[in-house]
């Protein structure tokens, strides 16, 4: 995985040491003899990691991470502090700093590459979900206001004994998550909702058994997104550099110094917290990007590639398929008469009927201001009338309510009739060079027809092809006429055909 990492150091042995380390995995190196050219080179040149010493004589390391961490431009960057001193209270220092390892001299090159290779795939993960989010803003999609945060849940994997059973309760008075213990196998037999975090250790069963556990976890698409520590056996770097490859989150060596777990955890659920909330954001926006506000139905931008796919569904399985146009009509007399907030529940009622009465195959998509396109995928013509005729009548024949209000002091029932162009795509029926496009065209072409042959009725297109010439859409008979008049108060308080 390429990089550029900044070592930082103010002894050149010690700087040497780490780019030939590096350099040897193909990471580009950037050095520093110091804090203060450690803080202009972060800035200027925005690596995608640092290795900082602890001790330097001009700005020690501690101060510089605080400062990076605090530094917009910088914050965003993993920070490995390195130092000769093995000690806790070191460690503790540096996390609390907002370090994302700590690791001590002389290095142990298996677990520093691991933990490099893992701090700069968990960042360009971040990385991507900030660029889309960033994508969201651009295209006008509103930033989520504050929400509540519920506590989090923390899943120990580990053998049911004294050590494990003091490890959980250690983390239930340090933290303000949920904390469950669980076995390997309760832990994937898990149907609830997932957990944040895993604690797993290595040694689950046999040496090296939760490292299986892990790989398991992290290939699976509902516990893929949570973070994971692994609880590795003192002085085994093999099983501490493994874990980091397979996909663990962080690595904390036995036996557990309580206060660093707490740290890296409150750390890692934060983390896992702020990529959560930008997955939900991407997820939303994309939502948004091919969905009507008003109704809830797919849009246009989803519907062409959408009826795309359907096409060449056909194409490959020689099966037909139908595309319904339908208009309501004379809408705009409803928005003049009763505003556009009637016209808002007329909308939302038709689209209510339409999938109802649809298939859960079928598609429905709102592609103007009174405009709807239906996708009927493996159907014949006959159904396809059927289904036209169907929609037709549920919208037609039942009136729909606009309760009282400022605008009317009583109730009103308006009758809202819709036209609807069809047309059959498939092999049996010919036309199959018509893109998503002309198929919309040429049911278009149908609802027109039936516009000028009345209204409120079914009209189907032809969309037959002999060589490269392309004959306009044909009118079915009127099949499907207008329903009997209504009574004379539905006449007066029912939208008109036009």
């Amino acid at each position: 995985m390429p990089g550029r990492i900044l070592i930082v150091d103010d002894v050149a042995t010690n700087r040497m040491i780490l780019k030939a380390m590096l350099a040897g995995a193909c990471y580009d190196v950037l050095q520093a003899d110091g804090g203060a050219e450690a803080l202009v080179v972060a800035e200027r040149d925005r690596p995608d990691l640092i290795l900082l010493d602890m001790s330097m004589p001009d700005i020690d390391g501690l101060s510089v991470c605080r400062k990076l961490k605090a530094t917009p431009r910088t914050a965003d960057i993993p920070v490995i502090i390195v130092t000769a001193h093995d000690d806790t209270p070191s460690k503790l220092a540096a996390l609390e700093a907002g370090a994302e390892e700590f690791l001590s001299k002389p290095h142990d090159e298996m677990v520093l590459l691991a933990r490099v290779r893992s701090l700069l795939r968990a960042r360009s993960i971040e990385a991507e979900l900030a660029l889309r989010d960033g994508t969201s803003q651009a295209l006008g999609f509103a930033e989520a206001g504050s929400e509540f945060v519920p506590a989090g849940r923390v899943c120990l994997v580990a053998d049911a004994n004294a050590e494990a059973l003091s490890w959980k309760t250690r983390m239930s008075e340090r933290l303000h998550d949920t904390v469950e213990m669980r076995s390997r196998e309760t832990a994937l037999a898990e149907t609830g909702p997932t957990p944040d975090l895993f604690v797993v250790n290595a040694d689950l069963g046999s040496p090296g058994g939760g490292l299986l556990l892990l790989s398991e976890l992290r290939s699976r698409p509902e516990t893929r997104h949570s973070g994971i520590i692994v609880i590795v056996p003192p002085g085994n770097s093999a099983h501490a550099a493994m874990a980091l490859d397979l996909g663990a989150s962080d690595v904390v060596r036995a036996p557990i110094d309580m206060d660093e777990m707490e740290l890296r955890l409150k750390s890692m659920m934060a983390r896992k917290r702020q990529a959560d909330r930008l997955r939900r954001k991407v997820r939303d926006g994309l939502q948004m990007a091919v969905t009507d506000p008003l109704t809830g139905l797919y849009n246009r931008r989803y519907a062409l590639p959408h009826l795309g796919r359907v096409r060449e569904r056909a194409l490959d399985t020689g099966r037909s398929f139908a595309v319904l146009m339908i208009d309501l009509d004379l809408f705009k007399s409803v928005n003049d008469a009763h505003g556009h907030g009637a016209g808002d529940r007329v909308l939302k009622t038709v689209t209510d009927r339409l999938q109802t009465n649809l298939r859960t195959v079928d598609l429905v998509a709102r592609v103007g201001g009174e405009e709807f396109v239906v996708v009927l995928p493996e159907i014949n013509p006959e159904a396809a009338l059927n289904a036209a005729e169907r929609l037709r009548i549920a919208i037609s024949d039942t009136p729909i309510t606009l309760p009282a209000g400022p605008a009317r002091p009583m109730p009103v029932d308006l009758t809202q009739t819709v036209s609807i162009g069809l047309v059959i795509g498939g092999a049996a029926q010919g036309g199959l060079e018509d893109d998503a496009e002309q198929l919309l065209e040429t049911a278009d072409s149908a609802l027109y027809r039936a516009k000028a042959s009345g209204r409120n009725r079914v009209v189907l297109a032809n969309g037959a092809r002999r060589g490269s010439d392309r004959p306009k859409a044909t009118v079915a008979p009127p099949t499907y006429p207008a329903p009997s008049a209504p009574s004379m108060l539905a006449q007066r308080l029912s939208v008109g055909i036009r």
